[in-house]
């Protein structure tokens, strides 16, 4: 079955960070363009963080300077680095891997950010 999973979500205090990851099964990673998503209760889903295939990266103005994506191609896996992390992250965190028509979406991880 081809699918993607995220891990490494929690709590973390404000000010905290953490990382989330992206990890696939039956596909493989490199070749796809891998996006980070986040929905809020009450809110809708929201793009974060993308990295294209070929390594460019974009931002939400709400997270530049704070998230990071990278990828590990030894590990097929993607990474989202949250650093300076505020209540306003929380959210539930979806990874979503696309290449053409091929879109396959993780089931989330929950982010809380609070003290």
């Amino acid at each position: 079955q081809l699918q993607v999973a995220e891990s490494g979500g929690g709590l973390v205090q404000p000010g905290g960070s953490l990382r989330l990851s992206c990890a696939a099964s039956g596909l493989t990673l490199d070749r796809f363009g891998i996006s980070w998503f986040r929905q809020a209760p009450g809110r809708q889903r929201e793009l974060v963080a993308t990295m294209a295939r070929g390594g460019n990266q974009k931002y939400a103005d709400s997270v530049k300077g704070r998230f990071t994506v990278s990828r590990d191609n030894g590990k097929d896996t993607v990474y989202l680095q949250m650093n300076a992390m505020k209540p306003e992250d929380t959210a539930v965190y979806y990874c979503n891997a696309q290449m053409s028509t091929l879109n396959y979406w993780g089931q989330g991880t929950q982010v809380t950010v609070s003290s």
